[in-house]
């Protein structure tokens, strides 16, 4: 609350109502838990995995980076890293390229413990792309494309 003058711009909001709501160890809790962890793992990755017969699942992490204004805060969107989150598996982003200017990224999924495969397909995607560069600072941002 001490920061709140800057921090109502980027959705404090939620954290203070976050905060309201009960501990961890409340029903309520454990039970959005359990259905999040299902929808998320039994019936969401662990399902695509298997009846694709594949190893991961590779998509676009969210569109180009965005821009952070006083007006809408932080408008990210949606992201392809939220169903790994929930399941609590392992996920990855690495640099795709640029739109505008603006960085987008890679992301490879996978089921429990699979990490160390996730890292060699990121690491041989990098390595076959190069998109990544060192970033910069620009002083303004051009929406021209």
């Amino acid at each position: 609350r001490a920061h709140e003058r800057e921090l109502r711009f980027f959705s404090q909001d939620l954290f203070v109502k976050a905060q309201a709501k009960g501990g961890l160890d409340e029903a309520a809790y454990k039970d959005a838990l359990a259905l999040c962890r299902r929808l998320a793992r039994d019936e969401g990755i662990d399902r695509a995995l298997a009846e694709h017969k594949i190893d991961a699942l590779i998509a676009p992490t969210s569109g180009p980076a965005w821009l952070t204004d006083l007006v809408d805060g932080d408008n990210s969107g949606a992201s392809f890293s939220t169903p790994a989150a929930v399941a609590g598996y392992p996920h990855i982003t690495v640099p795709a390229g640029f739109v505008a200017g603006l960085p987008i990224g890679l992301s490879f999924v996978g089921g429990a413990f699979t990490e160390a495969r996730l890292i060699g397909y990121a690491y041989a995607y990098e390595q076959a792309t190069r998109h990544r560069h060192a970033p910069g600072f620009a002083k303004s941002v051009s929406l021209k494309m």
